[in-house]
């Protein structure tokens, strides 16, 4: 056994022979701190003993991937249609948000699996209560309280589960590795163990991972790349709702969200997330709140859009946005100004997408407009009409996708009016009961809205 020091950047993972105060890999400064690693010639000679043969394309049978269904339809949605045999899954998200409650409550209600719950940050005992509050026990689901990886697998080989959870990833360590855990060659090398048993035994295995400072998953970059699925819980813990985003995804797709609601017992599923992002208020009309209507993957999700536009107080006009892009706002403002003949460059603007979302849509460029311009004017936009179209750089109304499921969305939430691209549903309009209103430019827009 050979002991050796070397240097890995805590960002991304980035390996070098010597301390450098810029990392050559993600140009983050002052991120590299030392490790040792052991270098094992019994290992290498083992490695190269089982060696794979080459099959062709054509004689490899494509069986369709098994998937175990979790209890919740949210979290179900987001993997694709469930957790799928022998994957390494990643849930991410900040201190507190509930990683460990939805992985808790979902794991307690399957009655036929055997899963086996490591927990390297909590004892039995608070595990325990949690389960009591969350009003599940089940005789299937069993704790483990430790953080080194080899007592880990001979537990594991002793039960022999059929689900396995890890909580969490960065609290683990191994003997093969002199560094402390949480280091970026603890992490990897669990992370490399954990993965090899899911694939060779066919048993999911679920990790758990904190996040930094900056929001993204904390670890070495090479973390993400090992796993099979990435999810990500997003929310304000000063609210109720929380949003489960999927970031990578080997078994489906990384565009379909699932929202929940924190309550007293636990994590409730949201089904129709459109009442949830607006107002209750809708008699109450205002200046600045215009409604819009996004896709986020299968889903339409109507969404309120609040903007406030006054005077710059100190000469310099300010651009906050929250929710929505801001060099989106800025072009937006830009074409109003010169398109539209808007004076808005001495004017505050502030613009705020409800419900924490995180829209990145063209097609709510309509409802933004609308909201600028009901604040710039003080004019209340009727809440029960809904703007659907993207803004062009000539002030023309473009047509967006998926229009069909925007409109029925908006006519099934009892909405009156819909304003959406001119042409944009191709003769179909009489398929739906709703009013619907076609704009090409601006000035149509504005027309409908303040004459």
């Amino acid at each position: 056994m050979k002991s050796k020091s070397v240097y890995f950047c805590q960002n991304c993972g980035h390996e070098s022979p010597k301390w450098l105060g810029k990392c050559p890999s993600c140009g983050e400064w002052n991120t590299f701190a030392e490790e040792k690693i052991t270098v094992s010639s019994k290992n290498k000679a083992s490695r190269n003993r089982d060696m794979a043969a080459p099959q062709k394309m054509s004689e490899i049978q494509a069986l369709e991937e098994e998937r175990i269904k979790m209890p919740s339809s949210e979290l179900n949605r987001v993997l694709g249609g469930g957790l799928v045999a022998g994957s390494l899954t990643l849930i991410g998200g900040e201190p507190g948000i509930g990683k460990s409650t939805l992985l808790l409550q979902n794991i307690l209600s399957i009655r036929n699996k055997k899963i086996l719950y490591v927990s390297g940050e909590e004892s039995a005992t608070q595990l325990k209560l949690r389960a009591d509050r969350l009003g599940k026990l089940s005789d299937n689901t069993y704790i483990l309280c430790e953080t080194l990886l080899e007592n880990i697998f001979t537990q594991i080989k002793k039960e022999k589960p059929q689900i396995v959870v890890v909580d969490s990833i960065q609290t683990i360590a191994s003997e093969n590795s002199e560094s402390a855990p949480g280091s970026v060659s603890q992490v990897r090398e669990c992370a490399v163990a954990l993965l090899r048993y899911a694939k060779e035994s066919g048993v999911p295995v679920i990790l758990v991972g904190h996040i930094n400072k900056d929001g993204a998953i904390a670890g070495p970059k090479v973390l993400e790349h090992i796993v099979d699925t990435v999810l990500q819980f997003e929310g304000d813990r000063q609210y109720l709702y929380r949003i489960l985003r999927s970031i990578k995804n080997r078994f489906g797709s990384t565009s379909e969200i699932g929202i929940y609601e924190m309550v007293q017992k636990g994590l409730r599923e949201v089904k129709n997330p459109s009442e949830m992002l607006l107002s209750d208020n809708r008699e109450d009309e205002m200046s600045g709140i215009a409604l819009g209507c996004t896709i986020e993957g299968a889903r339409p999700l109507m969404i309120e859009v609040q903007a406030l536009v006054s005077s710059a107080a100190y000469g310099t006009p300010q651009r906050s946005v929250t929710g929505f892009e801001h060099r989106r706002l800025n072009m937006i403002l830009a074409v109003l100004e010169k398109r539209a003949r808007f004076r808005l460059g001495q004017k505050d603007v502030f613009l705020n997408i409800t419900g924490g979302l995180k829209i990145d849509d063209p097609g709510v460029d309509l409802a933004v407009v609308a909201a600028v311009m009901s604040s710039n004017f003080d004019i209340a936009v009727s809440r029960k009409s809904v703007f659907v179209g993207e803004v062009g750089l000539s002030g023309e109304i473009r047509t967006v996708t998926r229009i069909e499921q925007r409109v029925a969305e908006a006519e099934k939430l009892g909405f009156e009016t819909i304003v959406i691209p001119r042409e944009n549903l191709k003769g179909i309009k009489d398929k739906f009961k709703i009013k619907i209103v076609e704009v090409g430019k601006i000035e149509d827009l504005m027309r409908f809205l303040f004459e």
